[in-house]
């Protein structure tokens, strides 16, 4: 039976608060000739400016080994308007006036001469722009580069003290380390550099409009916060899929596989959002340390149980993708069954998955009630058409709500339909939400770090999953390739929620 669509209703005076524009800053990319800042943050910048969350006072420096001059970096970053964000740079006449708060310092990253010319470039940014001295940073560079240009910006002067005026941030970029080892030396590699409070380590899934609503519709809606246990939940699903295969990062995939690419970032910090406890205030660090509290209390894993609540998978093809080895055992699928061992969500599973060339690109959270006790409605038939209540909150794409219930169909008999509620974003607020490389650049220029995740957060994720990477690292999988481009991962994967009497939630 279809379920029929259910609109949504707009307040008729929504209380909209004035946007807490970007304050005077110079954003500096470290690495501005590479794909993520055509692709991502010059366009981010656009819609931000287009948005009005960006003033007069705010500037662009690009820093990257490649020799051009500042007008040709600034054609190249009007390019990428065009192409990945078209209209939001406004008119020719609002295009050419950005261009000129555009600036660009080549050089190489271990050279002091490269800092001396982007202190330059700072000063003259400060008296043209009105930048006010604040900076920046965005260190959009592979994680081998990070100590370098930090020890260079240290030793340049362009770090400020912290929690003065004016202020530096500086954003780092994922992945934070290969396993813990690598994180915790990165950690001490930062914090040897800049206060923590200076320190914005970027996951661009925590800022999807979906993933900031979480907290939202959790704890500003009383009806569903009473709910939110393992007295009523049964079961979690979080699922990451793409359609896409690796392309061409198949070095890139080699070295991280599914499991640190995906599920040891995006999944658990999606998993410790939807389960952590009501942060006394809505400041940053209240919330990051709930989040944490979630993450050390996932149960440990141990080898016994990882053959049982882990299911690997890699995609025929995958072996023949430019870059990667023939005899290839880098996974491209995952799926996990994890606990959190506290008194909300003491034996509830969350079922974790993620992959590469699935069925269907979708990112999204379903919380599955407990089943009713006792069928109240006469026959046996209409017991066989009771689900269970599904709650479901879509990430990507048509971000939205949507609410799986119970009803009765119209009629003379006592027939008992699934009907569901669907709240779509766009068609609930008009107009797209901002993308997320968008909110998250815009709440680093206002120093909130409330979706960036904190030095202890970080290695508590990566202490949970490094047992999980080594037994894998001392068994690897022998049964690869195991499941076709365009299915939902290896058979295997099914008996995962079947062995608590869950299935797959279809997508």
């Amino acid at each position: 039976m279809s379920a029929p669509q259910i609109g949504v209703v707009r307040p008729e005076s929504p209380v909209i608060p004035q946007m807490r524009v970007a304050p005077p800053c110079a954003f500096v990319v470290f690495g501005a000739s590479g794909d993520l800042t055509h692709r991502k943050l010059m366009p981010a910048i656009a819609r931000l400016i287009q948005r009005g969350a960006i003033q007069q006072n705010v500037s662009v420096i690009g820093v990257a080994r490649r020799v051009q001059s500042g007008q040709q970096f600034a054609a190249g970053v009007i390019k990428a308007f065009e192409e990945f964000a078209p209209g939001a740079a406004g008119d020719a006449d609002q295009a050419r006036k950005f261009a000129q708060r555009l600036d660009y310092v080549p050089g190489e990253f271990a050279d002091p001469v490269t800092f001396d010319q982007l202190r330059a470039a700072l000063e003259r940014h400060d008296i043209e722009h009105g930048t006010g001295g604040n900076r920046l940073f965005y260190l959009a560079v592979p994680p081998s580069e990070i100590e370098t240009i930090l020890t260079q910006l240290k030793a340049s002067g362009l770090i400020s003290a912290p929690r003065g005026q004016p202020w530096t941030r500086v954003v780092i970029e994922k992945p934070f380390g290969h396993d813990l080892a690598s994180a915790f030396e990165l950690n001490h590699v930062v914090a040897g550099v800049l206060d923590e409070s200076q320190t914005f380590r970027i996951d661009h899934y925590l800022g999807k409009e979906t993933v900031q609503n979480i907290l939202v519709f959790r704890f500003a809606n009383s009806m569903f916060e009473p709910l939110w246990n393992r007295k009523y939940i049964s079961h979690v699903e979080i699922c990451a899929a793409e359609t896409v295969g690796v392309g061409t990062r198949g070095k890139f995939y080699e070295q991280t596989g599914v499991l640190r690419d995906i599920v040891q970032n995006h999944l658990l910090e999606v998993l410790a959002l939807v389960a952590m406890e009501p942060p006394n205030t809505s400041d940053a660090d209240d919330v990051r340390s709930e989040k944490l509290q979630v993450l050390r209390a996932l149960r440990q894993p141990w080898a016994d149980t990882i053959v049982r609540d882990v299911v690997l998978g890699q995609y025929r093809g995958y072996r023949l993708e430019p870059d990667v080895a023939p005899d290839s055992v880098t996974p491209t699928y995952a799926s996990l069954r994890v606990f959190i061992d506290n008194w909300r969500w003491q034996g509830v599973p969350f079922y974790l998955r993620a992959g590469k060339q699935m069925a269907k690109r979708v990112t999204e959270v379903s919380f599955h009630m407990q089943a009713v006790p006792l069928s109240l409605f006469g026959r046996e038939g209409v017991c066989e058409h009771l689900q269970p209540n599904v709650l479901t909150l879509r990430i990507q794409p048509d971000e939205g709500i949507r609410l799986n219930f119970a009803s009765k169909i119209p009629g003379f008999d006592q027939m008992v339909g699934n009907v569901a509620m669907d709240m779509n974003y766009v068609e609930a607020f008009g107009g797209e939400p901002p993308e997320a490389y968008e909110r998250l650049l815009l709440d680093a220029m206002r120093g909130d770090a409330t979706l960036f995740s904190r030095r202890d957060a970080v290695e508590a994720s990566w202490r949970w999953i490094m047992p999980i990477l080594e037994h894998i690292q001392n068994e690897p999988p022998k049964d690869f390739p195991n499941y076709e481009p365009g299915s939902w991962g290896p058979e295997s994967a099914l008996a995962l929620p079947r062995r608590d009497g869950h299935h797959w939630r279809s997508l």
